[in-house]
């Protein structure tokens, strides 16, 4: 099969198939700024490290997360993760209208085509639209630099404008998101075998297990060594290369996230089987039944949103961390200065709330995203099962009946793992603050005259405060992400008196 021939088999099919490609594009575009707009935050010289008045601090910028060198990791971190939902929902949108794809690739394997061809179309069309998405996303990193690269009238600038990303960057995220998509496509179709007569899709006999939960404590764990490695770094006099703290982070941080994700899959079960046990109405045998037979289709459909819980509830408990710890010291000096007899000028720390505000805001904008791509899913999930919903319509299932138990199957296992997901993001930060706060135990000296003949030696004591668990934070992200879930999947039963329609029958 030449390239041109794949390329135009690829982007052949129905207005459905055109809007998958189009919103695979659409999501691309979207991703690619940021991680380019995260590549021009590392290229400003001096990245991660620098002492204050020295080359490596950007005077230049507005943004106090730009300007200081050691705030700069954490800015690229949160680009990086706000990409994260945009790609869920491209993987979702690549779902979209896959039935008619997948017959359609069946009728091409009838006409002579390979097993590895049919596979090859499916994911260059995710691939094609993917290079689209990023050429359009790049021209528009470009045109948006030029016309913010004008200082403001203080001599500032918003964004890092004065900085164009490594050429290895460019290539690599230019080239690495279609490569990346056309990678997951593949992968996606592993279990799928277009043969000649129809479609076989490979499902998981095996009912999912609770081993998810080793990932979870892997993730804990490496977060809990982190203080008692470095003091026992500081005892030895060693210092550990600047690499380690960030790889042990991003470790245990992933394994956390896994371990959610894939958690899903035995939460989902567990809840079909409760409800297939205890369950007295259609609805719930019905739902109970559809989480058993396929019960990581709560892994996949809530992948993004249990993300964005574990970052927002980790951002909550950093929150509580930080405002205990400003507590602590400003307990400890204002101890001090009554003892020298003295005003206490307490520090303004808001600066690093602030910095908090825009982890939230950027779990905001993945919850968003979240919400999209789960609404695609379901929305799916009604349209490739009509024909089995309008049998059960025909045989004189009420519509209602299908409704609740559409509701019942996604809110069974999205509330259980929204509380699993926030659990292990607090627990996460509390593993590394070790649960509470402790100010150090020092003398402190000051002058009492003039020419400081006389000096008053100062004992301070150690101040101790525990690290209070953000419960009402939690229990806001927790209830936006099941709001979200429920919102979500009342626009999807919109879709259901189409779907459930007598004509239906007679679709193949």
């Amino acid at each position: 099969m030449s390239p041109l021939t794949l390329v135009r088999l690829a982007l052949a099919g129905s207005r459905t198939d055109t809007l998958r490609v189009v919103l695979t594009a659409a999501s691309a575009a979207v991703a690619t700024p940021l991680l380019l707009l995260s590549a021009a935050v590392i290229a400003i010289p001096g990245f991660g490290q620098g002492h204050r008045g020295s080359d490596s601090w950007a005077e230049q910028y507005r943004l106090q997360v730009l300007v200081e060198p050691g705030l700069r990791p954490g800015v690229v971190i949160t680009l990086v993760l706000m990409t994260i939902p945009v790609l869920a929902l491209a993987a979702q949108c690549g779902r979209l209208g896959a039935p008619a794809r997948d017959r359609r690739l069946a009728a091409i394997r009838l006409a002579g085509a390979t097993p590895g061809q049919a596979v090859r179309l499916a994911a260059a069309e995710t691939g094609l639209a993917s290079a689209l998405g990023s050429a359009a996303g790049l021209a528009g990193y470009l045109i948006l630099r030029r016309a913010l690269g004008r200082p403001g009238a203080d001599g500032r600038l918003l964004l890092p404008t004065d900085v164009l990303p490594a050429t290895w960057a460019l290539v690599a995220i230019c080239a690495g998101l279609p490569l990346l998509a056309t990678a997951v496509a593949m992968l996606l179709l592993r279990r799928v075998a277009f043969t000649p007569y129809g479609v076989v899709r490979r499902s998981r006999n095996r009912p999912p297990g609770p081993y998810a939960g080793i990932l979870i404590v892997i993730g804990a764990v490496a977060m809990a060594v982190l203080q008692p490695g470095f003091r026992w770094a500081e005892r030895i006099k060693w210092s550990p290369p600047g690499w380690v703290l960030p790889a042990i982070l991003f470790v245990g941080t992933l394994c956390a996230a896994l371990g959610v994700v894939l958690g899903t899959g035995w939460i989902s079960y567990t809840a079909g089987r409760i409800l297939r046990r205890y369950g007295r109405r259609p609805a719930a045998l019905l739902a109970g039944s559809r989480l058993m037979a396929d019960p990581w289709s709560g892994s996949r459909t809530f992948a993004v949103l249990l993300i964005c819980v574990l970052f927002g509830a980790g951002a909550a408990g950093a929150r509580s961390w930080f405002a205990t710890d400003f507590a602590v010291r400003e307990e400890a000096g204002r101890w001090q200065a009554a003892q020298a007899g003295q005003p206490y000028y307490a520090d303004d720390n808001s600066f690093y709330f602030t910095t908090l505000d825009l982890i939230n805001g950027a779990v905001a904008f993945g919850v968003a995203l979240a919400a999209a791509g789960m609404l695609v899913a379901v929305v799916e999930g009604i349209v490739s099962r009509r024909r089995a919903y309008s049998s059960l319509v025909a045989t004189g299932v009420p519509r209602g009946v299908l409704a609740r138990s559409i509701v019942l199957q996604a809110v069974a296992p999205v509330v259980p793992a929204v509380l699993v997901a926030a659990a292990v993001g607090v627990t996460l930060i509390h593993a590394i603050a070790g649960g509470s706060v402790r100010s150090a135990n020092y003398e402190s000296s000051s002058c009492t005259s003039a020419d400081c003949t006389t000096e008053v030696v100062v004992h301070v004591p150690s101040f101790v405060r525990q690290i209070p668990v953000p419960l009402a934070d939690l229990a806001l992200l927790g209830g936006l992400a099941v709001a979200a879930a429920l919102a979500v999947v009342g626009v999807g039963l919109l879709f259901l008196r189409p779907a459930t329609a007598v004509e239906e029958l007679r679709t193949t």
